[in-house]
């Protein structure tokens, strides 16, 4: 079920709603918390109801290792260790298989064949959630073993199948408060305020920007040769779409918390105001982060080892970000290149420390140089993490760097007649706002509003009077659309 469908926003949330609080009312807290997980199953199985039983199973698996491990008897490691690689087993069965086979087949010649395997919603999102919890259990740091709290901390719909990534710190005490059984008028109209802000992202912006982006990674994946602006054009757009469709579903799953009265930790921060790769990764996907940090890097040595050992650890960090995206060569080059500038960031930071003293006037010319390079290096990684291949990702690179040859609609051609000695004309692009001057400036419009909006303050850095205008602005568009829009499309980073 899509948060930006009809069915969840007039029937399912309201009915969820009204009975959450109506068996608060009566005190009845625990079956107030029965009532959330039946109600986050349903969530789940509208989608595939055949899945109800894998992430049941995973739920009653987790919790069962964290008992066994609670007891701290000699086999405590024994157990984490066969949690973790079965955890891991499924995610590699329904999300890895067929990338395996395919470059077993690949390397050897072989035929082998899996049947296509459908990948549950939300794997990687709960699996590494529980994962986490089972770590913790084995290091003393969980207080709390009770199961239908815990079946709640998984399957809690708002964050179920694309996060945040919550620690169980953060949300099984909250289901202990007694309060936030009971409405909370406050909450509700912070919930709804990020409710629609996020839905406003998602409808409005990312919707519409895909329809710039996804027919250039369509066409070069045929093979058509994408030329300059094309290519540009097409980068730029899903780079504002990924952004406004994964943040927008992370101000609506915190939204929809809050007016149940639980905090979701926040999971974007204005990322493209960054001035280097490293506060990039600090404020994107912030609880992926936190988890790959706190779960990965720090136990593989983190920086406590010396420079080369952590630029090491930096770099199989992010090969298994990668992976973690996706099962495609593009997403482990993607994160691998990723690690790369984040090593490079480090010794770049060290040199400067170093052996260079900074004055106000080149520190505020090399910042704003900085955020410069730091969302162009960002861009350009975007193209071979949306690409399908990577000879449509070359295509799309290779036509941002001018080697596709340079091409405008006659019609907008004639308007800068200086362009017309090095730019071929064509009659029409469809790429390009379908090669009208109308079109291009309805592009460039939506480029410009985009780069408006990530500049304005994050969503929980604005005041009362700015959240109330965004809540009535985005509310009129997104209702407006729902109801003469296009059907519901889904969420980008439910396919991780």
């Amino acid at each position: 079920m899509l948060f930006n469908s009809t069915e969840f926003i007039f029937y399912f949330l309201p009915i969820v709603l009204s009975g959450f609080f109506l068996i608060g009312k009566l005190e009845l807290y625990r079956l107030s918390v029965l009532w959330l997980i039946a109600a986050s199953l349903f969530f789940y199985g509208w989608w595939n109801p055949a899945y109800l039983i894998l992430i049941i199973f995973s739920i009653s698996f987790n919790f069962a290792v964290g008992l066994l491990i609670k007891k701290k008897h000699s086999k405590s490691t024994l157990y984490l260790i066969c949690g973790i690689l079965i955890n891991l087993s499924l995610v590699g069965y329904f999300k890895y298989a067929n990338f395996f086979v395919d470059n077993i087949n690949h390397i050897t010649g072989s035929y082998y064949h899996l049947n296509t395997i459908i990948l549950p919603l939300g794997i990687s999102f709960f699996t590494f959630q529980q994962i986490a919890y089972i770590v913790d259990v084995y290091k003393g740091k969980v207080v709390e073993h009770n199961f239908y709290n815990y079946a709640l901390f998984v399957s809690f719909f708002p964050q179920l199948v694309a996060g945040p990534i919550v620690h169980h710190k953060e949300l099984l005490p909250q289901f202990n408060i007694r309060t936030n059984f009971k409405i909370d008028l406050n909450n509700i109209g912070f919930g709804l305020t990020y409710f629609f802000i996020g839905l406003f992202k998602k409808i409005i912006l990312a919707d519409t920007l895909a329809l710039y982006a996804t027919p250039v990674f369509t066409n070069a994946e045929s093979g058509e040769l994408i030329t300059f602006f094309v290519a540009w054009s097409g980068a730029i757009a899903y780079t504002f779409q990924l952004y406004f469709d994964f943040s927008g579903y992370s101000d609506m799953a915190i939204g929809i918390a809050k007016l149940f009265n639980i905090n979701l930790p926040l999971n974007f921060f204005s990322p493209y105001k960054s001035f280097n790769v490293i506060e990039f990764w600090n404020r994107w996907h912030i609880t992926l982060s936190r988890f790959l940090r706190e779960y990965v890097y720090i136990p593989l040595g983190g920086n406590r080892k010396g420079n080369i050992r952590r630029y090491l650890n930096l770099l199989i960090t992010m090969f298994l970000c990668g992976l973690w995206h996706g099962a495609g060569w593009t997403f482990i080059i993607w994160g691998i290149l990723h690690g790369f500038l984040l090593l490079i960031n480090h010794f770049w930071r060290y040199t400067r420390k170093t052996f260079w003293l900074m004055n106000r006037e080149s520190i505020y010319v090399g910042r704003s140089f900085s955020r410069f390079i730091t969302f162009n290096a960002v861009l350009i990684l975007w193209v071979l993490f949306r690409a399908n291949s990577f000879e449509s990702a070359k295509n799309i690179l290779q036509g941002m760097m001018g080697k596709n040859g340079f091409v405008l609609p006659a019609q907008i051609l004639n308007i800068f007649p200086p362009l017309q000695g090095f730019v071929k004309s064509v009659g029409t692009m469809p790429l390009l706002g379908g090669g009208t001057i109308m079109g291009m400036v309805e592009m460039l419009g939506l480029f410009i509003l985009s780069f408006v909006l990530i500049n304005l303050p994050a969503t929980h850095e604005m005041n009362a009077r700015l959240k109330y205008f965004a809540l009535i602005g985005s509310m009129y568009f997104t209702i407006q659309n729902i109801f003469f829009g296009h059907a519901p499309s889904e969420f980008l980073y439910f396919q991780f």
